[in-house]
């Protein structure tokens, strides 16, 4: 469910003022994050965001075409292996032949 227009976008107050502090003094440290929920706002655009995904922090670079998405897009909580089992193992083994030879 989308939050109430009226609202407005849920921006972490602790990570916008570290955002402004970093600003400020210039500097380009990466910021440590637990708050998936944030919102990107326009403030945050050349930072380096480390966001944990439940195990490990992920390093997020923002650009200008993130704002508005939420940090916890661009850090995913779990790994894709790979779809298949029998079939896609046969058809590895044949593309792994046609490259030897």
């Amino acid at each position: 469910m989308a939050r109430s227009l009226k609202k407005g976008p849920y921006i972490d107050k602790k990570l916008l003022k570290k955002v402004q502090k970093l600003k400020a003094e210039g500097k380009d440290t990466p910021i440590k994050t637990w708050s998936r929920a944030c919102t990107i706002s326009p403030e945050m655009v050349g930072f380096t965001f480390l966001v944990h995904n439940g195990k490990e922090f992920i390093s997020v670079k923002v650009e200008e075409n993130m704002v508005g998405h939420k940090l916890g897009e661009f850090s995913p909580t779990t790994k894709f292996y790979k779809h298949g089992g029998k079939m896609q193992r046969e058809l590895e083994a044949k593309a792994q032949e046609k490259e030897n030879k």
